[in-house]
């Protein structure tokens, strides 16, 4: 008997590690949608994080076999005789263990009900993500001057439509950048810099700018705050937004049946005469599944879904999941132990 066990570890990680990711990924934007759904129809949004995937593998096999030659028996003497037998088997286990962690409790409220700290909106304006985008999402509110609200029904002030262009135009001609600065006790400050322009025209919106925030114009570096507006001209006054509120935003604009309206089961949302205010977020809704869609998810008997054509929501909508990794999230609460069998 040969018994042989072979290891098909190595083999499995170019296929498993994308097929893994590809699945998170889609649960990820299915969970998500699903949830701005939710919301749109009143109802409690749940989140469920796969908090680790572990899989297992097995190859087994083995192979025996048996010879007899002769020319006698107990009895007889006769001709040569020859007899064998052979014999194999072969055992395959796939054993994936998914571990999921709902988020609940202390974490629920750090992650979803705290405001996006203010780094967090520089840091995706220094990684190229447009301002007029990531602005209109994440702020509440700058140094008084308000954004526009789709579930307040709020229109934006003027003086913020302007502000972000310019803050996109600073963008695109790198007059503006992003330092961290360490403060007493070991926390940090953020400081925005408008750098020295030699074109006039970018230097005349640039005091535009500040004119527009109320700062002095001749100042070049200014901390970022957290915060209702103290009025103080060296300084800038961020009211950030949760990801609550970013996701209740955007529930505000999902299409919904009207006969849902007529019910009581959803909200009404914006009308056909009055455009919804920030960057677009198209969430269609029909009774049969979508053939082309970026992500679908049932709900109600009914489908909600972004096509897979509309890059503009399929923008905003990656810039919404993306919010939700850098969110502060705080201390984790702990996560479960799993104990995996070693074979011999």
């Amino acid at each position: 008997m040969v018994a042989a066990c072979g290891s098909i570890g190595p083999a499995t990680v170019p296929h498993d590690r994308i097929d893994y990711a590809s699945a998170i990924g889609n649960s990820w934007k299915e969970q998500t949608l699903l949830n701005l759904v939710k919301l749109r129809y009143g109802d409690m949004p749940i989140f469920l994080e796969v908090a680790q995937v572990i899989a297992g593998y097995q190859l087994q096999s083995a192979v025996g076999g048996s010879f007899t030659a002769g020319n006698f028996n107990a009895s007889i003497i006769g001709p040569l005789a020859a007899v064998g037998t052979a014999n194999a088997a072969g055992t395959y286990t796939d054993r994936p263990t998914v571990i999921y962690s709902p988020l609940t409790g202390v974490d629920f409220l750090k992650r979803l009900m705290t405001p996006v700290p203010p780094s967090s909106v520089l840091f995706m304006l220094q990684s190229g993500y447009s301002a007029d985008r990531i602005m209109s999402i994440m702020l509440d509110s700058i140094n008084g001057i308000n954004n526009g609200s789709n579930r307040l029904k709020r229109s934006a002030d003027p003086k913020f439509a302007r502000l972000v262009e310019l803050m996109r135009e600073g963008q695109l001609a790198g007059a503006i950048q992003i330092r961290i600065e360490p403060g007493k006790g070991g926390a940090e400050s953020d400081v925005l810099i408008f750098g020295p322009s030699k074109d006039p025209e970018l230097a005349a919106r640039g005091r535009e700018l500040k004119n527009i925030l109320g700062i002095k114009p001749d100042l070049r570096e200014l901390k970022v705050n957290y915060g209702g507006y103290s009025g103080k001209d060296n300084e800038i006054d961020m009211m950030t937004r949760s990801m609550l509120q970013i996701m209740l935003e955007f529930a505000a604009v999902i299409q919904v049946p009207a006969s849902d309206v007529a019910q009581g089961k959803a909200t009404p949302g914006p009308s056909d005469t009055v455009a919804a205010i920030g960057p677009p977020l198209r969430v269609t809704v029909t009774d049969t599944p979508p053939r082309d869609a970026h992500v679908a998810v049932q709900y109600d008997n009914r489908w909600f879904w972004i096509a897979n054509t509309d890059i503009q929501s399929k923008y905003t909508f990656g810039i919404i999941m993306l919010l939700f990794s850098i969110a502060d999230t705080g201390a984790k609460g702990s996560q479960p132990v799993v104990t995996i069998p070693a074979n011999q």
